[in-house]
């Protein structure tokens, strides 16, 4: 049980690192890490925990119960045959994660700042571009692919 509590510690003090986490659990009790991101403007506990199964770890994103269910936390249980060096690898794979998404949010806000800018341009020209009609559709195939895979807002584990 010592050794779970000290994981506990290890991940909860690298996700502090981090700086993008609230931790939702307490210190004393059952070994487990849940915790909340501070800001989910740009993507989900839920993106984060389905990005993570790329490197084989199962880490439930849920829902809060009626009355804070605005709130979402991802749970880690640390359990008896969880190292610390699974938990160093958790938190680098977090981390890989966090700034994949973070590049990808802002890919995301230079590319729709240049179809608003080509949009403006051929209204003046009448006629759509190339280049417009292909980020068109990319816009269109990013839509479809995060509509077709659905995003998960409650489990049950």
């Amino acid at each position: 049980m010592k050794n779970c509590n000290e994981n506990v510690m290890v991940l909860k003090e690298g996700l502090e690192k981090m700086g993008r986490f609230n931790i939702i659990s307490k210190d004393i009790g059952v070994p487990l890490l849940a915790f909340s991101l501070k800001d989910s403007s740009s993507y989900t506990v839920f993106h984060i925990s389905e990005s993570l199964r790329r490197f084989g770890w199962v880490i439930p994103a849920y829902t809060m119960p009626p009355d804070v269910q605005h709130v979402s936390v991802l749970r880690v249980v640390i359990r008896e045959d969880f190292s610390h060096s699974l938990a160093d690898r958790l938190i680098a794979d977090i981390v890989s994660v966090v700034n994949e998404m973070e590049a990808t949010h802002s890919t995301d806000n230079t590319r729709n700042a240049n179809i608003r800018t080509a949009k403006t341009r051929n209204t003046h020209e009448g006629e759509a571009s190339e280049h417009s009609k292909r980020e068109m559709q990319l816009g269109i195939s990013k839509f479809w692919r995060r509509f077709v895979h659905g995003k998960k807002t409650s489990s049950v584990c």
